[in-house]
């Protein structure tokens, strides 16, 4: 056995060490804002990969240099993306410009809506609590599963015939 292990007699020596006590209050996050007043952060979903960016504004949300009822034609689409806004009672306060590429237009709208959610967490903190409980600040991991060789899908087999 080696002697520079460190044991610790209790939780009094390892504060010591950290520098930190159980009673310590958690720090205030600040907003991260560049010099445009804006707030960017990265989404993702699927293979689809969104960058947004979120300022105070009117509600417009523009994707790929078009208006969202163009790039999202479905109303579904529409809704997932506007969702963190309506969670957050901030619905119609925020602009939105972002660039999405990758995936599908359903993985694209999980993208921005992640996207979106954690723009706004970094643009007011305090919405971090709110949004994480709605589940939209946690990265969906489910990805397609890939094709096995003996196969024309991933599960799928070939029709079996008996005679």
């Amino acid at each position: 056995m080696s002697e520079t292990t460190n044991v610790f007699a209790g939780l009094k020596d390892l504060q010591a060490t950290t520098g930190t006590t159980p009673d310590a209050q958690p720090q205030k996050r600040e907003p991260k804002k560049d010099a445009q007043g804006r707030s960017y952060a990265t989404g993702r979903r699927k293979n689809a990969i969104a960058r947004v960016w979120v300022k105070p504004g009117k509600g417009e949300i523009i994707i790929n240099g078009k208006k969202a009822p163009v790039y999202f034609a479905r109303p579904v689409l529409r809704m997932l993306i506007t969702q963190p806004f309506l969670v957050a009672d901030r619905y119609n306060q925020f602009d939105v410009y972002c660039t999405v590429n990758g995936g599908g237009l359903s993985g694209q709208a999980g993208a921005v809506r992640h996207g979106i959610s954690r723009a706004l967490t970094l643009f007011e903190p305090d919405l971090r609590p709110i949004l994480k409980a709605a589940g939209f600040l946690t990265r969906d991991p489910r990805m397609v599963e890939r094709k096995k060789y003996g196969k024309p899908k991933a599960r799928r087999s070939f029709q079996f015939s008996k005679r």
